[in-house]
């Protein structure tokens, strides 16, 4: 199935005007005519039908003719805190293949070991965009903009609260702490690990202090790992 993806659309919408760029692809890239019908979600678990009125490249026009909710494919609220790293394909990976097994909320954060302190927001909206529909998922999970490492912990965020990193303190597998629950933050920091303050202030801040194993990994290969440890836990 190919799934096209439109954040404007609703289900009190009876019609939609693609955009030059989206009606190129349509027409002239997968040769869609009059008539075809169009899968399309909004990113908020639903599921349209679009059967094509105008199936022009420069403005493709359909009419909805079904409109259908889409349950999430897992049971929970997982937000990944993640420190941008120096070379950018390595948390757009992350982004895109933490996207495919189910995320829903992303921030990207800036610690004191950051190499990285710019992140091109609309570049990473984008590669999630795309992961949700290769994957044909119904929710885009929610990129926030960047916030200062002490900004993001002092926010009251409800529910468990993990922190992974490599200083050799007391803490616990990622699997023995995160039993069946509704909403789970994982901080995962830069290339440089968290400071020693920084770990203090989250520990001060509720969050657990946990590991993910005993290979220490690259950041985006640890945010991985945290979601799909999740997504087994969670089953």
């Amino acid at each position: 199935m190919q799934l096209f993806y439109n954040t404007d659309i609703s289900n009190k919408t009876s019609q939609i005007t693609f955009d030059k760029i989206e009606s190129k692809h349509i027409v002239r890239v997968l040769r869609k005519k009059e008539g075809d019908v169009l899968k399309i979600t909004n990113g908020k678990g639903y599921l349209f039908d679009a059967e094509i009125l105008v199936a022009s490249d420069k403005k493709c026009i359909a009419t909805i003719i079904n409109a259908t909710t889409k349950q999430k494919q897992w049971n929970y609220h997982l937000h990944i805190a993640i420190a941008p790293t120096k070379n950018n394909d390595r948390i757009e990976w992350f982004l895109e293949k933490a996207t495919e097994i189910g995320i829903d909320e992303i921030t990207p954060i800036i610690c004191h070991n950051s190499e990285r302190r710019v992140v091109k927001k609309e570049r990473l909206e984008k590669i999630v965009q795309s992961a949700m529909k290769q994957s044909l998922k119904f929710t885009l999970p929610k990129l926030n903009d960047s916030i200062k490492f002490n900004d993001f912990i002092a926010q009251n965020i409800e529910g468990l609260k993990c922190i992974a990193h490599c200083e050799d303190l007391e803490k616990n597998l990622l699997k023995n702490v995160a039993k069946k629950t509704d909403k789970i933050t994982i901080l995962i920091g830069p290339e440089g690990d968290f400071s020693l303050n920084e770990i203090n202030k989250a520990l001060e801040n509720k969050y657990q202090p946990i590991s993910l194993g005993e290979s220490r990994l690259r950041t985006e290969t640890a945010a991985l790992v945290a979601v799909h440890t999740i997504a087994l836990i969670q089953e």
